[in-house]
């Protein structure tokens, strides 16, 4: 038996937690906000990146660390970190969050060509979080500072070289590289030529190590993996594999399966993501989940989501004729930015608050339906749906989420599944440099304990509110999946 510890630095927070080697069970935690501020109020856009290593030391104070023989380190994508030729940063890191880059996305599509010409490039279409982006934002807006640029991180990266003493040797993962904009996850390479095109000039990219690899071990003897992104450890620490999706419920939302092979998507849809294990994660995201019931919870004048579930649950599938197409900021999965959302099959005897309150799940759900059917249309096996977010708990999604999606729907007990991956992956490179695991095999951890939900009698109705959603979609938006 061994110990070994997962870090998972979010834009707002750093949990830690203590695993046993041989089963995963988390022995202890730790916890810590991140100490910063912005004057506008909300999450900022810059951040200095001395304070996530300030909110990592306070998470493991109190000796949590004791008797750990290795570390894995998992943080929030797209945090760009610009360095100086002797490694310092050159400004504060651009986060995730950031949407100053919008038009820098539009121009570097414009700048190879079209949007097929990059999925087929890297896998994905520039956005405003991706790290590409922000180059080109920073070359355009703080060209002083693009010019001084002569390495680039990001967050679990520069963490990982922080905890190893900022060595000459800098490394990222498989599952890092391929949010970027710039490494293709289809052929294992960076494409130096798209950070020239964003950034000016060349710039030093870290070393993608393998998944089971150790990015070095400090003085002290403690071995630190590879790292990795928040989306690829929270897969890993779900346990997810083949024939498996997860469909995250934020204010919007996404999908993503594991697929043997990265998928080049002409249409912009899949962003084609690698994962933590050395296979590949294609994602598919909308623009309104969770959005699409606060908006409807207000306009309802309910207080919470649990009290709009409490008004679906009155109603029953189909809604009574009532359809809600939710794009209500646009849309991406289809593309449609600058639509609006639709409400139909209002009938006297329809036009009641729990009918709109079963339409809005089911709008939210077969918008997700769709996304899933964008993965399934290009090959990928979904035999059973992981259901993640506070919202996943709710009885109206519950009910409807199976006979939607037409799969087993399991929803995991809530846990930190991202440091818990973090934590998985030391003990696959702990296990590989004591010769005790096989580099191509990660540990065979308990998985997470859920509640399992099926189709059940229900799949029928869920079908035919599907045929209804997609028969409004394609009067309303014709061809839009084309």
């Amino acid at each position: 038996m061994g110990i070994v510890a997962g870090l998972d630095s979010s834009p707002d927070f750093t949990r830690i937690v203590v695993c046993d080697t041989d089963t995963g069970a988390v022995l202890r935690q730790g916890y810590a906000a991140h100490p910063v501020d912005s004057p506008e109020g909300g999450r900022p856009s810059d951040i200095d990146p001395q304070a996530w290593l300030l909110s990592l030391g306070e998470a493991a104070g109190g000796g949590l660390l004791e008797g750990v023989q290795a570390i894995g380190v998992s943080a929030q994508q797209h945090a760009l970190i610009p360095l100086d030729a002797h490694g310092n940063t050159v400004r504060p890191a651009l986060v995730g969050g950031d949407r100053r880059a919008q038009v820098a996305a539009a121009d570097l599509v414009d700048a190879v060509g079209s949007r097929e010409a990059w999925a087929d490039a890297v896998g994905c279409v520039p956005g405003a979080a991706q790290p590409v982006t922000k180059l080109r934002w920073l070359a355009r807006n703080e060209p002083e500072n693009a010019q001084r640029t002569a390495a680039l991180l990001q967050a679990h990266d520069w963490l990982v070289w922080q905890l190893l003493g900022r060595p000459a040797r800098r490394t990222t993962d498989r599952g890092g590289a391929s949010g970027t904009g710039y490494w293709s996850a289809a052929t294992g390479v960076y494409r130096p030529d798209l950070v020239e095109l964003a950034l000016g000039h060349q710039a030093m990219l870290p070393e993608v190590i393998g998944p089971s690899e150790a990015a070095g071990t400090t003085p002290e003897g403690l071995l630190i993996s590879a790292g990795t992104g928040e989306t690829m450890a929270a897969a890993f620490g779900l346990g997810i594999g083949l024939g498996d999706a997860v469909v995250s419920l934020g204010a919007s939302g996404s999908v993503m399966a594991v697929h043997p092979e990265a998928l080049a998507d002409q249409s912009g849809m899949i962003t084609s993501l690698a994962d933590a294990t050395g296979m590949h994660l294609p994602v598919v995201t909308t623009l309104n989940a969770v959005r699409t019931l606060r908006g409807t919870a207000e306009l309802l004048g309910l207080p919470d989501l649990e009290s709009l579930s409490e008004l679906a649950m009155k109603s029953t599938p189909g809604a009574h004729g009532l359809v809600l197409l939710p794009y209500l900021e646009g849309e991406r999965t289809p593309n449609l930015p600058h639509t609006a959302g639709t409400l139909t099959g209002l009938r006297r005897e329809s036009m009641k608050p729990e009918h709109l309150a079963r339409a809005a799940f089911e709008g939210m759900l077969c918008g997700l339906a769709d996304a899933l059917d964008v993965l399934r249309g290009r090959g990928v096996e979904v035999r059973r749906i992981f259901l993640l977010g506070p919202a996943a708990e709710l009885p109206a999604v519950q009910a409807a989420a199976p006979s939607l999606f037409g799969a087993q729907v399991v929803v995991p007990q809530p846990a930190d599944y991202t440091a818990i991956g973090a934590a998985r992956q030391a003990a696959w490179a702990l296990g590989v440099s004591q010769g005790t695991l096989d580099p191509r095999t990660p540990p065979a951890w308990q998985g997470a304990a859920a509640q399992v939900l099926e189709p059940g009698d229900e799949l029928a109705a869920g079908q035919a509110v599907r045929q209804q959603f997609t028969a409004v979609r394609e009067q309303t938006h014709p061809g839009a999946f084309q």
